[in-house]
């Protein structure tokens, strides 16, 4: 890969989680990363403080994607701190571990989900464009869960197909300006959200479903992400790239 210094990296969701090895793999390979975070400070302030320590730039900015004002907010910082953006990653989200059936889902909470999964995307899709540079990257995240729509994750699957279709589109769009659109499509990743409360028989019995037999981690995420944003992966575009191990 070419050497990524001196570009600039917008990881949303980035304090923990997928987003925090995403930004400690970018931050490794030169790239300066702005790590953006809703709410968790004590997260935010280990994920810089382990950049920092390994000799990475970081900036840290709080703005919840679920609001246009913040979104707005967070991209206006980076442009007047850093003169424009190249790579844009949207990883926050909004995610149950308790399947809620379409039957018993309430209004205000479909809305909660749209609103940060699909809108959060979109806000952030929109508000990108007046700032990425010629070459730039966006990438952002869906699931694997839509292809085998599971019962009880209607709503959330739902969020995310619609970002999917978002994605592709928006490839299209920007004809003509370089900048490439890709949509991660992940399985069942260990995340530390992800595994609390599952028994350890649940937690082999999902392992097993995938032929390498364990569950995906973040840097399997992360390495990924890596390849889409450098000068190799242009000619990836516009893609929904499922990255489970043969899961589904």
């Amino acid at each position: 890969m070419e050497n990524l210094k001196n570009k600039v990296a917008i990881i949303t969701g980035g304090s923990k989680g997928i987003g925090a090895a995403i930004a400690e793999d970018l931050s490794a390979k030169g790239i300066t990363v702005i790590i953006n975070y809703a709410n968790d400070t004590s997260q935010e302030e280990l994920t810089v403080s382990r950049i920092t320590k390994r000799g990475g730039h970081v900036v840290a900015i709080k703005a919840n994607v679920g609001s246009t004002d913040e979104v707005m907010f967070l991209f206006s910082e980076v442009n007047k701190k850093f003169g424009g953006l190249d790579i844009l990653v949207n990883c926050a989200g909004m995610a149950y571990f308790k399947p809620t059936t379409i039957a018993e889902t309430s209004d205000e909470f479909h809305d909660e989900m749209f609103n940060i999964n699909l809108m959060g995307t979109f806000r952030c899709l929109r508000e990108s464009i007046k700032y990425l540079r010629p070459e730039g990257r966006i990438i952002t995240f869906s699931t694997s869960g839509i292809a085998s729509a599971y019962p009880g994750f209607g709503v959330y699957n739902a969020s995310k197909a619609a970002v999917e279709i978002l994605s592709r589109t928006l490839s299209r769009e920007l004809k003509g300006k370089r900048i490439t659109v890709n949509c991660i499509s992940p399985g069942a990743i260990a995340t530390e959200n992800w595994l609390k409360g599952k028994p350890e028989q649940a937690l082999k019995a999902i392992a097993d479903l995938s032929p390498f037999e364990r569950l995906g981690t973040p840097k399997d995420i992360a390495e990924v992400v890596s390849f889409l944003v450098s000068r190799e992966g242009e000619w990836v575009n516009g893609q929904i790239i499922r990255v489970n191990g043969g899961f589904i």
